[in-house]
């Protein structure tokens, strides 16, 4: 009786009632300059300091249970890509190997390129440029991380908030923090904060450009409430903090930094997922570890809502999931652009000070979507 017990079950998991395997492919830079020792050292707020595989790692260990007991099955691989046309032949081989889904930790032109070159959901980990959820957004490109828009607003929100309205801004050289720039300029507009002043700044080695990134010199003769710092880099920001001519908060890229996680938010579980991750990878988790552990939680809620597959039912489970990132609200990705809803965190370094949406913020459907584009605005073209 007993061998004939063991038989009917590895007939049954032959059968066609058994679960299938979800298979995805994580697909990240070859040599990423962002993990760079000096960078890493330096910790910059808001960048990442490890590498994408550790936080879907662990949302996949956390999921274990949950997977066995709906009798499903998942499968990652992770392929590391030097260049744009080297992340595409991944992608399109990766489908062709089954897979149902893939996760990138890519820029956006790699990013593109890959959701251009497979029929399969891509999942965005780190990618916060506004383009890929407006006029360069795609069908089945999801987003895990907040947006450069999303964290404006939440910056203007918080300024609102503490009636801080007349904000100075100052701007790096480059082209992206000029994008980033007028972003800011975006939110400050939708939530009526008033333009104090607009300086740019450029770290330079050349003494003949010294001034260029004097603090005293560029936040004098103006009055403000805040300064708003765009730099891509990190470095000029991190310093401009108690070297204002006004003593005034400072916020943006250095100061009061808009995250889409913090290692010391002490709320709605948070702490153990911290905890965890530190445990597992000897550092503190970052942004960009919680979107991978996101993304690792969808890999895991599409596999549990079809554990049979096919590739089909995991790819239209996505859209439709809710999950729990431990910010204290449900989370779903918006159908008018791919970008998941969430609270963003406001940080100094030090700890979590406050989250946006803050509190008594009104929305006709959900509030979360204060925090981005919005439906109305209709900046993406594609159908989902």
């Amino acid at each position: 009786m007993k061998h004939r017990a063991i038989t009917l079950a590895l007939l049954l998991a032959a059968g066609p009632l058994a679960a299938q395997t979800l298979k995805a492919t994580l697909l990240f830079p070859a040599d990423d300059a962002r993990l760079e020792r000096s960078r890493v050292e330096r910790a910059y707020l808001g960048q990442p300091t490890g590498p994408a595989a550790d936080g879907v790692q662990m949302a996949l260990a956390d999921g274990a249970f949950e997977l066995e007991a709906a009798g499903a099955k998942l499968a990652l691989d992770s392929k590391p890509v030097a260049a744009l046309d080297a992340a595409r032949a991944a992608a399109q081989a990766a489908e062709k190997g089954g897979a149902a889904l893939l996760l990138a930790d890519l820029p956006a032109d790699w990013l593109l390129a890959v959701a251009d070159a497979v029929k399969i959901p891509l999942l965005n980990l780190s990618a916060a440029d506004d383009r890929l959820r407006a006029q360069d957004c795609r069908a089945r490109l999801f987003h895990l991380i907040p947006s450069e828009r999303m964290r404006a607003d939440a910056l203007a929100q918080t300024l609102v908030s503490r009636k801080w309205t007349n904000v100075l801004l100052l701007t790096g050289p480059g082209a992206a923090d000029q994008q980033r720039a007028a972003t800011v300029q975006a939110a400050m507009k939708r939530y009526g904060l008033k333009l104090a002043g607009s300086k740019p700044f450029k770290v330079s080695a050349d003494p003949r450009e010294r001034d260029l990134a004097n603090p005293l010199l560029l936040t004098a003769g103006a009055q403000y409430d805040a300064v708003w710092v765009v730099d891509g880099d990190g470095e000029f920001a991190r310093s401009l903090p108690y070297r204002t001519v006004l003593p005034r908060p400072v916020v943006g890229d250095g100061g009061l930094v808009a995250l889409a996680w913090h290692a010391q938010f002490e709320r709605f579980g948070a702490p153990q997922v911290s905890r965890r991750f530190a445990k597992a990878n000897k550092r503190a988790m970052t942004a960009q570890d919680w979107a991978a552990w996101m993304a690792g939680k969808v890999l895991i809620g599409a596999a549990v809502a079809a554990p049979k597959g096919p590739n089909a039912a995991w790819a239209d489970a996505v859209g439709k999931l809710t999950v729990d990132g431990s910010k204290g609200v449900a989370m779903s990705f918006r159908p008018w652009d791919g970008q998941l809803r969430q609270t963003v965190l406001l940080s100094d370094g030090q700890g979590v000070i406050s989250q946006a949406p803050i509190e008594g913020l009104l929305h006709p459907s959900n509030v979360l979507d204060t925090l981005g584009a919005d439906a109305p605005e209709k900046l993406c073209k594609q159908t989902r």
